[in-house]
């Protein structure tokens, strides 16, 4: 997500300060495009419009499916929340710096126009196809 090119929006976890996107659990009764403009908002205080599914990573060490999409800010200014200590603009080189293997493809992934991507991980790294 970014109203400037190749920058997206990044979070640092409150629970364990490392660097993810915004996301979180759907509710019940809400569909995907909705949850993420919930937790995008809640987590970093930006209103978004859901653009593209642009990926879907599947961590196999804990059962955990994660629908990553690429989606437009459409106002408000970020702040942090009891689930953020920082809400950041980055760059995919920063990405790469601050973020797992596992976390940066999501974001790199959304940049690259071909998806979506299905990839699948034990929580830190890839696990190659095949």
């Amino acid at each position: 997500m970014s109203p400037f090119g190749s920058l997206m929006t990044a979070i640092r976890r409150a629970d364990n300060g490392t660097w993810e996107l915004p996301g979180g659990i759907l509710e019940l009764d809400e569909t995907p495009e909705a949850g993420v403009t919930r937790e995008v908002l809640e987590e970093t205080g930006i209103h978004v419009e859901v653009d593209e599914l642009t990926g879907v990573y599947k961590n196999m060490t804990r059962g955990v499916v994660a629908l990553v999409f690429h989606c437009k800010p459409s106002g408000a200014i970020e702040r942090t929340s009891r689930e953020s200590t920082a809400v950041s603009w980055l760059t995919p080189c920063e990405v790469s710096e601050r973020m797992c293997e596992a976390f940066a493809i999501r974001l790199l992934d959304a940049l690259d126009g071909n998806g979506p991507h299905i990839r699948i991980h034990d929580g830190q790294h890839l696990i190659p196809a095949g």
